[in-house]
């Protein structure tokens, strides 16, 4: 017998859409992270013949989300995805970090149905709010059985967790899948699909759950022109377990901050080397002697290199 999957589940972690202003036509000086989830909700379109539940993990800024509010958001999120009845998950966050959480969930969660992360670039109090519209459609692509895998609403465009980055301070669309493209849009509640869901690149055979309590220390340091090795030598000493340098271009690195990462290297720091580029992937060649972190932007690159020290 075939159980009928008619529940979302919604878990609140602040950011943004949650937060409040002292007047409407104040779009920057508000406070994030102070309308609980369940306000949120209210008023926000159900497919039919699903519901909604609704619970509060965390209440943060996302400028300030931190480990073991990942490992906890992870674990529920696996607790819920469990149950027959859920048809999907999704997270309200703030937009700093989305693109760093959702990769984080696709990394440890693997699922197979779909975590959706939105949220908004006005608060709740803004007098034309984008936070209804984008939960709306968040719900939506979760309750959609062509949905699968972690991805974030926004703005009407779905995106992968692989390929989603934030790329302006201030207007409502503020991200894209850079050259690899979205995966859907989502038009009145339905969802037309662009290119397959799947996101191969690093791909894992399991799950990696239930996290360990220790979190190793990964650091990123930038290439620019001029850049010396000091930052580099400092976290060392510091003992910090692994760097990612965001190298220019495809991922280029200077002299002398290339002689302090392979330094650090032959002490047994591990390093990956990225592209501050918004667009493109790095592409190794073989004479290289820092591993690229191949298709991941820094940011990305640190969370892949963090679980990959994990015990």
């Amino acid at each position: 017998m075939q159980v009928r999957r008619e529940e979302i589940v919604v878990l609140g972690t602040g950011g943004t859409i949650a937060g409040r202003a002292a007047t409407a036509g104040d779009n920057l000086g508000y406070r994030a992270a102070e309308v609980g989830v369940d306000t949120l909700l209210q008023g926000v379109a159900v497919p039919a013949n699903m519901r909604l539940h609704a619970e509060q993990v965390a209440q943060v800024d996302s400028k300030d989300m931190d480990f073991a509010i990942w490992a906890t958001l992870a674990g529920r999120c696996a607790h819920w995805l469990a149950r027959d009845e859920v048809a999907g998950v999704v997270v309200t966050h703030g937009t700093d970090t989305m693109e760093e959480t959702a990769f984080f969930l696709h990394c440890v969660l693997r699922p197979s149905k779909p975590v959706v992360l939105t949220g908004a670039m006005r608060p709740a109090t803004s007098a034309a709010p984008d936070g209804p519209q984008n939960l709306a459609d968040a719900v939506a692509v979760a309750a959609d059985p062509q949905a699968r895998g972690v991805c974030v609403a926004f703005a009407g465009t779905v995106h992968g967790a692989v390929d989603v980055q934030k790329v302006h301070t201030y207007r409502l669309d503020a991200y894209s899948s850079g050259d690899a493209g979205p995966l859907a849009y989502v038009e009145e509640g339905r969802l037309r699909v662009l290119r397959p869901w799947a996101a191969p690149e690093v791909a894992q055979a399991a799950p990696i759950l239930p996290l360990p309590v220790a979190w190793p220390r990964v650091e990123i340091v930038m290439n620019h022109a001029g850049a010396g090795r000091a930052v580099v030598d400092a976290l060392v000493k510091d003992g910090v377990a692994g760097l990612v340098v965001a190298g220019t271009g495809n991922g280029s690195l200077n002299q002398v901050l290339e002689e302090g990462l392979l330094e650090a290297q032959q002490q047994g720091v591990a390093v990956r080397r990225a592209s501050r580029c918004a667009q493109g992937r790095v592409l190794p060649l073989p004479s290289d002697r820092i591993p690229a972190a191949v298709g991941l932007s820094p940011v990305k690159a640190r969370i892949a290199l963090m679980l990959e020290l994990m015990p």
